[in-house]
């Protein structure tokens, strides 16, 4: 998927009106609404009766329009609320589980407005074929971790990039590797936020918030591409930390 979407906005319309933000709140809950509404039909036109379940591709249609951000926050919201509802036994702890991966604010009456509204097996069975094509995207996450960003050390690391943090544009396993190479913000304990990284997919440089990433790469799922890169930027620390010289000469 290589479109880019208008922006998701998490706060709520008390928050928006804190900080001079309304007119991107009252933009972006138009378009949640519009969405809630495209699932609905999108959910209507491809529910086989005779096997009372959905046809594949129900939910594609819905992504390419509004893209992955705006329908897992949709279909968060939409979890969310049929939780706090008498029909909250009605939808699997898993698919519970997944909604509260992504946030969404105590808003009032604006939270219902944009929840989905069908049967509680057809919601659940819409938000496993997004999760199936989020899935093929190939991106990495907090499973391929050998650390998250609370605890790691950052510096001399490959580092998982949030997916949250690219526009969907550039959602590509290849821009979410990078080395951490120095900055305040390498350290867990640090008051500092910065951290300075090179792309193992391209090789750009650039300062990202210790908060844009999700943690460490547990190695073991390092690609190939990103290999040769990676031993080229490790190559000059390695050599430095190897036995020290006087006058030229190697100590043993």
């Amino acid at each position: 998927m290589a479109a880019d979407f208008p922006y998701v906005y998490p706060n709520s319309c008390a928050e928006a009106r804190r900080h001079k933000e309304t007119q991107m709140h009252e933009d972006s809950f138009r378009l949640n609404v519009s969405c809630a509404r495209a699932i609905e039909q999108a959910i209507r036109d491809h529910f086989d009766e005779s096997a009372e379940e959905l046809t594949e591709g129900c939910a594609q249609a819905v992504l390419e329009q509004y893209g992955f951000k705006r329908v897992n926050f949709v279909l968060a919201n939409s979890l969310k609320e049929l939780r706090q509802s008498s029909c909250e036994h009605l939808i699997s702890e898993e698919a519970y589980q997944w909604s509260q991966r992504t946030f969404v604010s105590s808003d009032g009456k604006y939270n219902r407005y944009y929840a989905v509204d069908t049967a509680a097996k057809s919601l659940e069975a819409f938000v496993g074929q997004a999760r199936e094509a989020y899935q093929a995207l190939g991106l990495f996450g907090l499973e391929h971790c050998a650390s998250s960003r609370l605890e790691a050390e950052f510096k001399g690391k490959v580092l998982v990039l949030s997916p949250n943090t690219l526009r969907e544009g550039f959602w590509d396993p290849r821009n979410q590797l990078w080395y951490g190479e120095g900055g305040f913000g390498c350290s867990p304990t640090s008051s500092g936020r910065a951290v300075f990284a090179t792309c193992l997919g391209d090789g750009e440089k650039t300062r990202w918030n210790r908060a844009d990433f999700i943690g460490v790469l547990d190695e073991r799922y390092l690609p190939d591409w990103a290999q040769e890169e990676l031993a080229e930027l490790r190559g000059p620390q390695q050599e430095n930390t190897a036995s020290p010289t006087v006058g030229g000469m190697t100590m043993t």
